[in-house]
């Protein structure tokens, strides 16, 4: 294996966007190879001249508050006041549901980043007399509610180009077409900095239209004039902004609101007029964030201890687990085991769950063969929230563990490493060219590299709880540390294969790359 050097790193990542047909924005598909988004953009306009009351339903999470955000500006930029709906997750459930039918009583309803598992509440809707145009990008099931319009790019018949957007790209598309139809002198890009927060936080492929849109809106968010982005720059105070600055930082605050309270927080917090609005919305998502990571800590151990490594799935319930974090729970378990993972909450009798996934299989598709089971589900290959009664859960528990029962290398993923590093060929120029080809995220990892038969030279654990290692290694005579958070020991071996990826370190304003173990092998 030759060793990565910095003319050939700059290669190896340039040539991952070389057939981007979409690295323009003046190329990007246009609105009208949606199915049905002709007819959904008629029927607004009808709405609109006839002054209906018209009523989005969002969701909870960053795609749904982030979608509501958009087309609620949107409508408020071309003069039209809209009502609004985000669900409580814990009084409502998820998504467009009867209950939610109940708080509306006439007009038109325009979902966004939900509504397409919404059968019985658009019966309901129907028989209220009121229509209903869904847009959403989650799998569309067996059932397809009876909607006056469907915009979704999962739909067979559907010819928009790409499958992979979020729930907010397909109300941006929406908006599109309404600004184009209306004839309106309001410039779509104004939205990108909401746009890759969404993209970003919902996992979508970071190819092809998410990769230039981000990379767009990643610039937005330094530029925009949004007290909520003026607030997240004071806050942040970066040159530059990095799809983990979203990842990492932005987007847990405003997923905090419909996790921990309610996502109307959130909501207010982007939607903010002045920038004292946008202060006080912020400190709440402080407080709802740190309460959440204290909650998640106490799940999190209580999982873990529940966990069986032997099986094949990381299948665990507890009583009143909250509902909030069990989502980000099931992530952690499914990465450190690197086994599907699935969380159970469950209040009288009933088990709401969600589910994480980060290797080869499809979710949507497993719990699919268990829908006998279950009272409810939704979702995708990666991430999926389903519910059922608490007595079933042992025999959903067997089913899936039988279902999974391949050989383990099929459930592995393999580390999508570059090449061998020289690291001696590290510094601020070789960070300069990871830096050039943000963003990083699914389908488009930020790179990582194998350093072989390193000398473990020291090995100590640090931080208040002793959980993080620092390695000091010497590669070839070249002597450099590396870290790896949450590490409960020491390294033992006097030699060893490493997986990195190379940071930049920010201490005092110096800047110098940092490596960051990614699996010792």
């Amino acid at each position: 294996m030759s060793k990565i050097t910095k003319p050939e790193l700059f290669n190896l990542l340039e040539a991952r966007h070389e057939n981007d047909t979409y690295s323009l924005l003046a190329n990007i598909p246009a609105p009208d190879s949606f199915k049905d988004i002709k007819k959904a953009t008629l029927r607004i306009k009808k709405a609109i001249s006839n002054n209906e009351q018209i009523t989005i339903v969002g969701d909870y999470d960053v795609d749904g508050v982030v979608s509501t955000t958009i087309i609620v500006d949107f409508f408020k930029k071309i003069g039209v006041d809209v009502n609004y709906i985000i669900p409580n997750r814990f009084k409502h459930g998820y998504g467009l549901s009867p209950k939610i039918v109940d708080m509306i009583n006439s007009g038109l309803v325009i979902t966004v980043d939900n509504g397409i598992s919404a059968v019985d509440a658009a019966l309901k809707l129907k028989e209220k007399g009121i229509d209903l145009i869904i847009t959403d990008h989650h799998t569309v099931g067996e059932k397809v509610p009876d909607a006056y319009a469907i915009v979704n790019p999962k739909q067979k018949d559907c010819n928009f180009p790409l499958k992979e957007i979020c729930g907010a790209q397909v109300a941006w598309y929406l908006c599109a077409s309404i600004k184009k139809e209306l004839d309106k002198k309001i410039s779509m890009q104004d939205f990108f900095d909401l746009l890759c927060v969404a993209i970003i936080a919902d996992i979508m492929p970071m190819t092809s239209l998410n990769y230039t849109m981000v990379k767009h809106g990643l610039k937005k968010i330094k530029t925009s004039r949004r007290p909520a982005f003026i607030k997240i720059n004071e806050m942040m105070q970066k040159e530059f902004f990095v799809s983990d600055d979203v990842g990492f930082t932005i987007a847990p605050k405003i997923n905090s609101a419909g996790r921990m309270d309610d996502a109307s927080v959130a909501l207010s917090f982007l939607l903010s007029q002045t920038q004292y609005e946008a202060n006080e919305s912020l400190q709440l998502l402080e407080e709802l964030n740190c309460y959440r990571k204290t909650l998640q800590e106490d799940i999190s151990q209580k999982a873990n201890t529940a966990s069986d490594a032997n099986d094949n799935a990381i299948i665990v319930w507890g009583e009143d687990w909250h509902e909030g974090v069990i989502g980000i729970v099931a992530s952690k378990l499914s990465h450190s085991y690197k086994k599907p993972a699935f969380i159970f909450s469950i209040k009288d009798g009933i088990a709401k769950g969600s589910a994480r996934a980060n290797a080869n299989i499809n979710l949507h598709t497993i719990i699919t063969e268990t829908s006998d089971l279950l009272l409810g589900f939704g979702g995708h290959k990666n991430a999926a929230g389903l519910s059922l009664k608490a007595t079933n859960l042992e025999e959903f528990k067997r089913r899936i563990n039988d279902q999974l029962n391949v050989e383990p290398e099929e459930l592995h993923i393999e580390h999508d490493v570059l090449g061998e590093l020289d690291v001696s060929c590290v510094d601020i120029e070789f960070l300069s060219i990871i830096e050039k080809f943000e963003p990083y995220g699914l389908e488009n990892h930020r790179p990582i590299f194998k350093i072989s038969n390193s000398k473990v030279l020291k090995s100590q654990l640090f931080g208040r709880d002793k959980n993080h290692l620092k390695l000091t290694l010497s590669s070839n005579g070249f002597v450099f540390e590396a870290l790896r958070f949450h590490a409960d020991r020491k390294i033992l071996a006097d030699y060893i294969d490493l997986v990195v990826s190379v940071n930049k370190n920010e201490f005092r304003g110096q800047i110098s790359p940092q490596f960051l173990i990614q699996d010792i092998l």
